[in-house]
């Protein structure tokens, strides 16, 4: 584990500060082996290991090949709490790299640099073994092919799991004397592995429609987990690409259902132990189905994923607790996670002192003695603090009198200025602990997520200095991480190491399109565009999508193109938005041919899986959506009623304004009730967007209801019957690109006939506004 500081720097007025950095590749010497002339914190860590590691390369494996000895392959990364767990147990202990050493050739590798090695062994780890994790140790020939596999072993064998020790003993002993059965062992995993790394074909004609949308929909239907939030079981992920595609379906279709998925699991996240209180910012995930008891370590792209969540929560439902979670895991980021070349840091190791979660947890005679008794102990009543604590011992399960904090409801994230204050000052002790280990590389992809989370709530939160913070990492990736055309994939203590994978392109250029639709600076359009013509050109394949690795890349066992979400979205469906983001804005239809190529290519796997794979299901629904808004006038429909945009007639000119109409067809025997009902309690019609583009929604000119009397209420109601027209005046900004743009409107109305009112719902357009330059 990359070492604490152990005097920690001066904290911040929000309460604490990063601590420094580890150190940066040095020359090798008695003490270290040659990972120490690596930039990657995690090779670093196992720098003066006895084990005569080497990184990936043709070195390790010329020698295998001259010496007939097999490889041994462990990949981790610097933040895995089980990679620190067997490094210290064995990796450490010269017992265990003397038989290592002596029979195999050790690699290291660094799957966050290297996450092309990373899936490619981890298929092999789950072909053979049924399941995955890390650290994953692979063993493979002298060209490269697995022919035994698992993840975390103890040094000495127990009950029920192999000792590495033994392990190592019996695998050398096969190698010498079974060879032949090693390399039938070695072919078979190998093709598994090439098998695996295509997608199922189509046959024949493809049609792009929303079926897959709805597939996913009653999939969650039975996976959601209707008393806790998140899909069932435990542990508990942070369904990153679930809630963004409930949450647009939400926005753009008026989904109550979606809306009420996804708010129901960001409550239950943002008030529980996952979430860090005191600083900002969210856990890896929860081992629980309740959220309470998290994996420690602090990613960024969960951080990014989240936090652009929140804030689009924030807009679509107005509830300030999404705003107030949002803002301070941005605050977190500025103070905790940003280099000072500009970019943004990997993340924050789960342990400290060698113990997993120590820096988070607290005592109740901790949290007295920082804010007395009074303060404290309402603190403690409201976090759930007690004597006894809520963590437990793993061995005997008796409560250690650490608690970790959290709340009962979600509603309590609204600190008054006590509560603030008291959140402040154990920030402010407990940034005098020693600190859990950063991981301090700078990765391109990851860094995109957060430039667009950081535009997106930029733009939202009217917050400036997030806005500045996402141009300070935009340039630092493009004056660092560009060399001509093509991208690096990762910078630490100067050292720029790549290659970009296709994520890297795909993440990025997504977050300079975030950032030039906050900003509106051409700049950032023709760095998207820069790095998606260079995509296209290195990963794409003539049957549709991308390659993860590019067409110069060296030549390992598989070349893959995976349409499937991990904890990061997948990288093709990130590809295939950005591509038609980028065809609106530029007006260039190449782009376009390229997503649907890269949909169609992907349609069987989204039609048999397509819940594994919401990224991209997420994109054939906005596909299907835009195709809508170019196909004729908007549309959409509820029972009782239904809704046309109508204009605009004529292009925009930047900075100036629109009107069109939105025409509500009300059916007979239906009424629905008008934008002035005459009661608070009724729901009114209303308009409403949430866009993220230069078009923004002006007033709305609503016109009166009709007069009816109902026999359950003392007054008439204000209701519309009939054809009614609502008149919406639609802002351009000043600095909006010329060409389309789409802008998603709502209409929120409730119909009711004689004898029953009809939940409230909101129908949803998408309402094209051609924009051309201000003469």
């Amino acid at each position: 584990m990359q070492a604490a500081s152990d005097s920690p720097p001066a904290p911040s007025d929000r309460g604490g500060a990063a601590p420094p950095a580890g150190p940066g590749p040095h020359d090798a010497d008695d003490r270290h082996n040659r990972l120490i002339r690596q930039s990657s914190p995690y090779l670093l860590q196992h720098a003066a290991n006895p084990v005569d590691w080497y990184p990936w390369g043709p070195e390790a494996f010329a020698r295998a090949r001259a010496e007939d000895r097999p490889v041994f392959l462990s990949v981790g990364y610097s933040t895995c709490h089980w990679c620190h767990v067997m490094a210290r147990e064995s990796f450490a202990d010269p017992g265990v790299a003397d038989v290592l050493n002596a029979h195999f050739i050790a690699i290291k590798v660094d799957r966050e640099e290297r996450p092309d090695l990373d899936d490619i062994y981890m298929r092999a780890t789950q072909a053979f073994t049924g399941r995955g994790g890390w650290p994953n140790s692979v063993w493979l020939t002298p060209d490269g092919r697995p022919w035994f596999a698992g993840t975390y072993f103890p040094r000495d064998s127990r009950p029920g799991q192999i000792g590495f020790v033994d392990l190592l003993v019996r695998l050398a002993d096969l190698w010498a004397h079974r060879r032949a059965d090693v390399e039938a062992q070695a072919t078979q995993l190998a093709e598994v592995i090439r098998n695996s790394s295509l997608p199922e074909p189509p046959q024949g004609e493809v049609r792009i429609d929303r079926q897959v949308a709805q597939q996913v929909m009653t999939h969650l239907a039975d996976a959601i987990d209707t008393r806790h939030g998140g899909l069932n079981g435990a542990p508990k992920f942070p369904p990153h690409h679930m809630l963004r595609f409930l949450l647009y379906e939400a926005r753009t279709r008026g989904d109550a259902r979606a809306l009420q998925w996804a708010t129901a699991t960001l409550d239950a996240m943002a008030a529980g132990g996952i979430h860090d209180h005191l600083a900002g910012g969210f856990h890896r995930y929860a081992t629980d189905a309740q959220w309470l008891v998290p994996h420690f370590e602090k990613m960024l792209y969960d951080n990014a994923q989240l936090g652009r969540l929140y804030v689009e929560a924030w807009t679509l439902t107005g509830h300030a607790r999404y705003r107030q979670v949002a803002g301070r895991l941005f605050d977190w980021v500025l103070d905790e996670l940003t280099d000072a070349a500009g970019g943004f840091h990997a993340a924050y190791d789960a342990d400290s002192e060698g113990v997993e979660g120590k820096f988070y947890v607290w005592s109740l005679r901790e949290v007295l003695d920082v804010l007395g008794d009074d303060l404290g102990r309402r603190f403690a009543q409201r976090y759930n603090v007690t004597e006894e604590g809520n963590c437990r011992e793993e061995s005997s399960g008796r409560r250690t009198g650490a608690n970790i904090l959290h709340l009962d409801h979600a509603e309590d994230l609204t600190a008054d200025d006590a509560m603030a204050e008291a959140l402040r000052r154990l920030r402010l002790r407990r940034s005098e602990r020693v600190w859990p280990g950063r991981d301090d590389k700078v990765l391109a992809g990851w860094n995109g997520l957060m430039i667009g989370a950081l535009a997106c709530a930029g733009r939202h939160l009217d917050e400036s200095r997030y806005l500045d913070a996402a141009r300070r990492a935009a340039s630092f990736t493009r004056s660092t991480l560009r060399h001509n055309a093509r991208l690096q994939r990762s910078f630490r203590a100067g050292v720029v190491t790549g290659p970009a994978f296709l994520d890297d392109y795909a993440f990025l250029a997504e977050g300079l399109l975030d950032l030039h639709d906050a900003t509106g600076e051409d700049r950032w359009l023709a760095d998207a565009q820069s790095l998606a013509t260079a995509m296209i050109e290195a990963f794409s394949d003539t049957a549709g999508g991308f390659f993860f690795v590019a067409r110069d890349h060296e030549d390992l066992l598989a070349r893959e193109k995976d349409p499937l979400d991990t904890a990061l979205p997948s990288a093709n469906g990130v590809a295939v938005r950005m591509l038609m983001r980028l065809a609106e804005r530029t007006g260039q239809d190449h782009y376009r041919r390229q997503a649907h190529d890269a949909l169609r290519a992907f349609w069987p796997t989204l039609q048999r899986i397509g819940h594994a794979a919401i990224t991209l299901v997420l994109a054939a629904a906005e596909w299907v959506d835009r195709q809508q808004v170019e196909s004729g006038r908007p549309r959409a429909r509820t029972t009782g009623a239904a809704v046309e945009a109508i204009g605009p007639d004529a292009p925009v000119p930047a900075g100036g304004r629109t009107t069109i109409t939105l025409r509500l067809t009300v059916e007979a025997g239906y009424h629905v009730n008008s934008a002035a009902p005459r009661r608070h309690d009724l729901v009114a019609t209303a308009v409403a967007t949430t866009a993220e583009g230069p078009v923004t929604l002006g007033p709305v000119d609503c016109p009166p209801g009709e007069a009816i009397a109902v026999p359950f209420m003392d007054e008439p109601l204000s209701v519309y019957n009939g054809t009614v027209d609502l008149r919406v005046s639609l802002e351009v900004a000043p600095n909006a690109q010329p060409g389309r743009h789409n802008v998603p409107l709502a209409v929120r109305l409730q119909a009711c006939d004689a004898s029953r009112c009809l939940p409230p719902t909101a129908l949803a357009l998408t309402v094209p506004v051609d924009v051309v330059t201000a003469t």
